[in-house]
């Protein structure tokens, strides 16, 4: 791939001035004809996309796209484009919401810049995760993070509301492990909390009563392994997915254990599961503290860990924000529209309760005088 031109010469009308040096274009030509289909999108959605989140021109002609607009998007736009460029190159497919994930990390290599530049930079570097079925590249840079924490540390919190991979990206890492030969085990556990339902009411054995709750657990090792070696391990062992209930007691070492919906834990349950830990073993724990579906009054075990473990070594929590959405973008004003609620609600409980202690005080001033 080599860049053709690069120049300030695109002109604003009259009526929206802004200095020439604001803007600028660049003309980047991409080596490989085959790619430049599935590079550019279908009916070159890909860049239509760009030109809407970044707000410039992308104007493509044979395998060249010139990008016209200020320094930092044509910056994050060509960043984006070479870095999908490469992932063609690798033999893998993209879709928009990779497109998407390209340029929330070309955004965040470009904020960590003093000033905004079209100096070549190093390309963007996205963690992955990989087995012989499918390979999964980071959209964010939490996610970025998260996958880098599941390979430095033995134990790793992911928190976060939904829709932003914490669960998945903790499964497809699992699953790696164990194709890899890293782990001997793959153990996947979540508490069987209602959230408004009974248990009681569903037809079937136990198994048919939790299996429900552990869906999605199923659905990420599906798509991240062939379903007959799925099939295998759930029969032989190898893979277990089971409620936390059924944790107590044992010690898991050669194995890579997940405990997802975490934060539907007590504080006892909590503390049973993590020192389950054996030796040769990882753990990963997800979970999102602003559902918690316990009874009201009972602590959740997830926000106890996380205060106690902070400091620990070895211990890494990611913190995942709505801004690491990954699902519809219309999930992510959702989850920004809940967050706003709780915090204003949160707000106000907090200003009640000043306003009672600050009328108690004068009270007490009152009587003395």
């Amino acid at each position: 791939m080599t860049r053709d031109s690069q120049s300030t010469a695109r002109k604003v009308p009259a009526a929206h001035p802004a200095p020439a040096s604001d803007l600028t274009h660049i003309v980047l030509a991409f080596e490989d004809n085959r790619l430049i289909g599935d590079l550019f999108g279908q009916f070159d959605q890909n860049l239509a996309l760009i030109e809407q989140r970044l707000g410039l021109d992308a104007i493509a002609r044979g395998n060249q796209v010139t990008l016209k607009g200020s320094h930092a998007g044509c910056s994050q736009a060509r960043a984006a484009l070479e870095a999908l460029y490469q992932r063609l190159q690798q033999g893998h497919e993209i879709h928009p919401g990779d497109v998407e994930g390209a340029l929330r990390m070309a955004a965040a290599a470009e904020a960590q810049l003093p000033l905004p530049t079209l100096e070549p930079k190093s390309r963007l570097a996205f963690a992955q995760i990989s087995t012989r079925r499918k390979t999964i590249v980071a959209r964010t840079p939490t996610q970025d993070a998260y996958i880098r924490s599941m390979d430095r540390a033995d134990l790793v919190f992911g928190t976060g509301p939904a829709g932003t991979g914490k669960t998945f990206l903790a499964v497809a890492y699992a699953a790696t492990l164990l194709e890899r030969g890293d782990a001997a085990r793959l153990i996947l556990s979540r508490p069987a909390v209602e959230a408004g339902e009974r248990l009681g009411f569903l037809p079937g054995d136990m198994k048919d009563k939790v299996d429900p709750y552990l869906r999605p657990l199923y659905d990420a090792l599906y798509e991240m392994m062939p379903p007959e070696k799925v099939d295998r391990g759930l029969q032989s062992g190898m893979i277990e997915v089971a409620p936390l209930a059924f944790m107590r007691g044992r010690t898991l070492s050669n194995a890579v254990v997940l405990l997802d919906e975490a934060q539907n834990t007590t504080s006892m349950q909590m503390k049973m599961f993590l020192t389950r830990l054996g030796e040769g073993s990882k753990m990963i724990v997800t979970g999102d503290p602003s559902q918690i579906d316990l009874p009201p009054g009972q602590m959740s075990g997830l926000r106890e860990a996380l205060a106690l473990l902070n400091a620990v070594e070895g211990v890494a929590h990611v913190r995942f924000t709505e801004q690491d959405v990954v699902r519809h973008e219309l999930v992510a004003r959702i989850v920004t529209a809940y967050d706003n609620a709780s915090r204003e609600a949160s707000q106000d409980r907090e200003r009640r309760f000043r306003e009672r202690q600050d009328g108690g005080k004068s009270d007490e001033t009152g009587e003395r005088s």
